[in-house]
Parts: C-alpha cells; structure tokens; sequence
C-alpha cells in the first residue's frame, strides 16, 4: 500500500480526512462545500472526494440551500439522521435503562427494568436485562441491525478492556470481581458479530454526554461527578472546543479517603467520601438520627430495602420543611461534597465542574450554593477562582445517552466504517462464559 509522509498509508488519510469532515458537521454543521475547507484544513478538492463518498454512503445529506455573498447559492450538508443507529446502556443503580438513538442521538425508542431488589447486580440477571432490552428497542422502533453502528454500555466499577475475551469489569462496591461482562453480552447470540459492545465506567459516559451536547460544551478542561447511590467522577482535559474527540478519564473519586477511621464504604474501606456523599449513606445517617427513610439496615440494602429515589425526596421535603435531622444530614453531605471537590480543584484545576446522577439532580438545586461555598473554602485561591461549580443539563438520560456516543465515538474514528468484528470468546452461551468466570446466572 503506498505509503504517505509521515508512515501514513492513503487509506489513513483518507480515513483522517472522513473522519474530519464527519466531526465538523456533526457538531458545526450544516455547513456548505466551502465552508468545510477551512473548517477542516482540507483543500478544497480534498472536501469535494470526501463528500462525495460520504454522500454516496449515505452519510451526509443535503440540508438547503443559502444565498451567498454576490455569488453562487451554498448547498448545506449535514449529517443524515436515519443513515445509522446507536445503542446506549445505563446499568444503574436502581434500573436497567436501553435506548434506540438515531446518528444524531435522537432517541427512537427506550426500554427500562427495575432491579429487584432494589440495587442487585447479579451478574446473569444484568445480562438478561440488558439483552432484552436491546430485543425490546430494536422491535419497537422497527429496526434492524444491518445499520446498527454498536452497543454503549455504562457501568459502575473499573472497566478493563486490555483483557482476552473482552471488557471485564471491577466493580467492588456492587460484588463484581473481574466480570466479563462484554463475553456475556457477545454470548447471549443478540447481535450479529460486526455490532461491537463498547463498554465503560458509567461516569464517564456522563461526562462525555455533558461535554458534547450538555453544561460543559465550550469548556476545555472539566469535572463531570456522577452523584447517585454512590459517587463518581470523569476528568476532561485538553478537549478540542468543538466537542470531538472528548473521552475523558474516569476517577474513583468516591473512594478517596476524608476521615482516617471513619463511616465504613460500601467498598469496604473506611472512611471514604462515598461514604458520607453517597445517597445511601445520607440514608442511613437520617436513619441512624431518627429520620422517616428507613433504618441504616435497609439503606444499607437489607433484604427488604428502602427505595432510594422516594427515600431521598422524602429527607429533602422534611428539610424543606426545616427538619432539623434532615437539614444537619444535607448541611453535612454539603461540606463533604465541597470539600471533594476541593480535591479535583486543586490537583486538576478545571475550568468547570459539573454535578449530574439522580441524586445529584434532585438535591442540587438545593445545596449547590452551600456546595459552591465549601468547595471554595477548602480549595487554593487560585484554581477556585478560575472554576464554575454547577448542575449538569442532560437529565436522568445523560448515561444512557453518553453511553451511545461509545459506538459514535468509534464511528468518527473510523471515519464513517463499521469497526472490526470481537474476537470470538469462545464459548456457545452466556452460561458457558459464566462458568469459565467462576459465575452462576441467578435462576
């Protein structure tokens, strides 16, 4: 293959090239023939070839017509909705949430199922729930999967992809021990082999959803915490202004270390920030003060668990109506949320932070000032100064919908190509990988 400067072959540049043009409607577009030229530093017989393949792939679509200044009238492009799907994945906390999206995140059609009990992360029952949900959504909007690009997936826990087989994940707080959660889904026989499943730690895929289309678009560097039954956080830096490109690095913020000796975690250490932010822990702590939602057992998860997302609203109405428990556990939690994020100012310094998960959606309007307040104090003068602590916008969507831009992700990257088949793990069946795991599907 011939061989351009700098070791690239024509095909990567040709794939370079797609891939720009691609990124710069995407999130730029529509634009014109002409305007893609300086937008994409290409010539502009490089943007007439592209295009011209782009269009012939049904990628790109025309988007109009404007006049021009004295001179011939523009044609717009745009990327074409309907020329390919996504799948977004939120394995949460309390539910599992499957989403249909069109090119441009558009959402075709959605499938959720609660985790009963409440928060259990049994592996064989995650899996189903997730393959069910992709049957769900892919017969609902009525769609097949010849132009299905891939399958995101959000999840609690460290995510490591350099493992044979397919992602594995680490999720100590919710008993997952090297699971191999992409050879159980690649298993379950859903999807053909071409449709990849792209898995990741849930923060992240929250962060890379706010910093593309939500609070953190125009900000280079940010923090984006996922505040739920427990917490997390995604680190931004370096992001091109436009959004592309953006991944983000995700942090196990909720399990660094603020009171030596302190409040047992989830995870098992003590004292971690997750264990006073959490909502589980502010639960357990209205509990444990006489409040109305539920003893530190079943915050905790007991056999009958509380619902969190009732529970908390419950602990916010009484400290709206000047509870004085309910007012001393937000009051706390705001301290200590400040004071974590004091952490990621100091050691980062991010131009923005942004706070978004259920939890975080529910209580923020409530004590972002406080939160605001706090994280200043505990931090350096100089990297507060510069810093915007505030509410992500994309909702209780925003996982599922980060979750697609895996597969888009990948899309971009490859300019508009379908990625390479997985390897083969090798097994017939979830129930054969979950035995090489050293796992039991629940009956």
């Amino acid at each position: 293959m011939t061989t351009a400067r700098g070791g690239r072959t024509v095909r990567d540049l040709r794939r370079g090239n797609r891939s720009a043009v691609l990124q710069r409607l995407y999130f730029g577009g529509p634009l014109s023939r002409r305007e893609l030229g300086p937008a994409t530093g290409l010539s502009s017989g490089s943007v007439s070839n592209v295009v011209g393949e782009l269009i012939a792939d049904g990628l790109l679509e025309e988007a109009g017509v404007v006049d021009s200044d004295g001179g011939r009238p523009r044609t717009l492009l745009r990327v074409a909705p309907g020329s390919a799907h996504l799948i977004g994945v939120d394995v949460g906390e309390t539910r599992v949430r499957v989403g249909l999206f069109d090119l441009t995140l558009t959402e075709l059609a959605r499938a959720e199922t609660p985790l009963l009990p409440r928060g259990c992360y049994d592996v064989g029952p995650i899996v189903d729930h997730v393959r069910t949900g992709i049957e769900a959504v892919l017969a609902g909007a009525g769609v097949g999967t010849e132009r299905l690009l891939g399958v995101g997936v959000g999840v609690p826990g460290i995510v490591d992809r350099t493992a044979p087989g397919g992602a594995v994940v680490h999720g100590q707080t919710i008993g997952w021990d090297a699971v191999p959660l992409e050879a159980l889904l690649r298993a379950t026989g859903t999807l053909p082999p071409e449709v990849p499943y792209l898995i990741d730690n849930g923060a992240r895929t929250l962060g890379q959803a706010e910093m593309w289309f939500g609070a953190g678009r125009g900000a280079r560097d940010a923090v984006v915490v996922l505040f739920g039954s427990g917490v997390g956080a995604s680190l931004i830096t370096d992001r091109s202004p436009d959004g592309a490109g953006t991944t983000g690095t995700p942090l196990e913020w909720g399990h660094l270390t603020v009171s030596v000796g302190g409040r047992r975690c989830r995870c098992g250490a003590l004292g971690c920030l997750e264990a006073y932010t959490g909502a589980e822990s502010l639960l357990a702590r209205w509990a444990e003060r006489g409040g109305a939602g539920g003893t530190p057992a079943d915050a905790a998860g007991s056999a009958d668990p509380v619902d969190e997302e009732e529970a908390l609203a419950a602990l916010l109405g009484a400290a709206v109506a000047d509870d004085p428990a309910a007012r001393d556990v937000l009051d706390e939690t705001a301290e200590y949320l400040g004071a974590g994020l004091s952490d990621l100012i100091n050691l980062f310094r991010p131009e923005r932070i942004l706070i978004g998960g259920w939890a975080g959606l529910l209580l923020g309007p409530h004590i972002l000032p406080a939160v605001r307040e706090h994280a200043a104090r505990y931090s350096l003068r100089h990297p507060a100064a510069r810093v915007c602590v505030d509410l992500g916008s994309l909702g209780p969507d925003a996982v599922t919908v980060g979750a697609a831009t895996l597969p888009l992700s990948a899309f971009f990257t490859t300019g508009g190509r379908r990625t390479a088949p997985p390897p083969n793990p090798g097994t017939t069946g979830p129930a054969d990988v979950l035995d090489a795991a050293g796992l039991r599907p629940v009956p």
